[in-house]
């Protein structure tokens, strides 16, 4: 009859955490894959404000540029206007010119008559010469004045250029980033079941070590006696082959992924108050800083481990009985981004 037991307990274990395994890890994918966006929109919106601030000092010269074209064609328009002023007068002038002309070669009039005409003559021509030097000049400046509308205008394009480049730029700068995190993503997840996968070799089926979710879950009366954070002394031959797990999968995760080992350590809801440790607060920190240490102390990086402490404050058995106890006192591993 125990064979029976035991038989029904190692197919229950063949079978049952593999399921609640794959469900896990589905939700696990989704939830990482929802912060890697929210990260990649978080890191996006900052790259978009940064050329937001470039695209409004683009707009406000384009402003500047445009008032200042404005003015000048306002400018042009005037001296336009002048100009034909000028010209009118001055066919006044030579109108007059000419009738004072033809009243001194018909030669009427008395001598004082003929010096007067001259006099208004020599005038009326000095006018004319003035009118057509002011025409000169009004000529010069509108030319200058269409050569700086010619350069406002193709500055103002060359703005608009660049506005229209800076905007398909951040636009392809998103496109790439999601692209990359979603690698990212891909990857960390892949070499997160290579783990998972190792270490279920190695650690085999153990009523004291399980899966839940995506971590591996010991219990801590394996590693620890009730109420300390040192580990039991003599060899800790589970830890040891985590770490040999954890270095082999080091040489092959590339630099550039950022992840870290998680060491959470869990107490059940019995209050604890010594001296060393006035909560569960700090015994649950100091177990998984042990584990942490006792990695480190075995070749893994401390760059790639990450110690924490919940307490009791996430139960994993909301029963008060002693086997749910039991199980809420725990050490937790956990691959993840750091």
């Amino acid at each position: 009859m125990a064979l029976t037991s035991r038989g029904r307990r190692d197919r229950s274990l063949n079978y049952w955490p593999g399921y609640v395994d794959a469900l896990s890890t589905l939700l696990l994918v989704i939830v990482f894959m929802l912060s890697v966006f929210m990260l990649a929109q978080f890191f996006l919106s900052q790259e978009i404000s940064g050329r937001d601030t470039v695209l409004d000092r683009l707009n406000r010269q384009i402003a500047e540029l445009t008032d200042l074209l404005a003015l000048e064609r306002s400018t042009r328009r005037d001296l336009e206007i002048s100009i034909g002023a000028l010209e009118t007068t001055l066919d006044e002038s030579q109108a007059e010119q000419a009738r004072l002309q033809e009243l001194l070669d018909t030669g009427t009039g008395a001598a004082s008559r003929a010096a007067e005409l001259a006099a208004a003559l020599q005038g009326e021509q000095q006018a004319a010469s003035r009118a057509l030097n002011q025409i000169d000049i009004l000529n010069q400046q509108i030319a200058a004045l269409r050569r700086q509308i010619g350069a406002l205008e193709a500055a103002l394009e060359a703005s608009e250029a660049r506005d229209r480049e800076s905007q398909t730029r951040i636009a392809d700068l998103g496109s790439r980033l999601n692209v990359a995190l979603a690698q990212r993503v891909q990857e960390l997840a892949r070499f997160r079941s290579d783990f998972f996968g190792r270490l279920r070799q190695i650690l085999g089926a153990r009523d004291d070590i399980r899966i839940v979710g995506d971590r591996f879950v010991f219990q801590s009366e394996v590693l620890f006696a009730p109420g300390q954070a040192d580990l039991r002394p003599g060899p800790q031959p589970e830890l040891d082959r985590i770490a040999s797990a954890i270095l082999e999968l080091s040489e092959e995760i590339p630099p550039d992924i950022p992840w870290v080992l998680r060491v959470d350590g869990h107490t059940d809801a019995q209050p604890i108050a010594t001296v060393r440790f006035p909560s569960n607060w700090e015994l649950s920190t100091g177990r998984a800083t042990a584990v942490v240490r006792y990695l480190v102390s075995i070749g893994v990086s401390p760059e790639n481990l990450l110690a924490a402490g919940f307490g009791e404050f996430q139960p994993i058995d909301p029963g008060t009985t002693p086997e749910a106890f039991a199980r809420n006192r725990r050490i937790e591993f956990k691959l993840t981004e750091r």
